[in-house]
């Protein structure tokens, strides 16, 4: 069964840093798509970064690139999302997501069968 639990959320000031964490359970990393993706109020859910752990390739949404990295540490089995020079616009709810396949394409909702609660990102200016 798997399961993803998502910690490290926070209110930091603009140009600030927060490290989100993804605890999974029942996840092999090296055949799972991993995947953050975020929320603001009143809008879509969207896709943030993706990692697949069968060819360490890592992928960003063009917003965040050079600010926010995506990695994995395997014998813990937990996913991160580093975020640096954080800005207003980053305020979500930020959740992660994995589905048991490459990572190829994978930048929608519904290509993820698995989800973490979520936690909450304030940015303030």
């Amino acid at each position: 069964q798997v399961q993803l639990v998502n910690s490290g959320g926070g209110s930091v000031q603009a140009g600030g840093s927060l490290r989100l964490s993804c605890a999974a359970s029942g996840v092999t990393f090296s055949s799972y798509c991993m995947a953050w993706f975020r929320q603001a109020p009143g809008k879509e859910r969207e896709y943030v970064a993706r990692f697949y752990g069968g060819t360490d390739s890592t992928y960003y949404t063009d917003s965040v690139k050079g600010r926010f990295t995506i990695s994995q540490d395997n014998a813990k089995n937990i996913l991160y999302l580093q975020m640096n020079n954080l800005e207003p616009e980053d305020t979500a709810m930020y959740y992660c997501a994995a589905f048991p396949g490459n990572c190829i394409g994978r930048v929608q909702q519904f290509h993820y069968n698995y989800w973490g609660q979520g936690t909450q990102v304030t940015v303030s200016s």
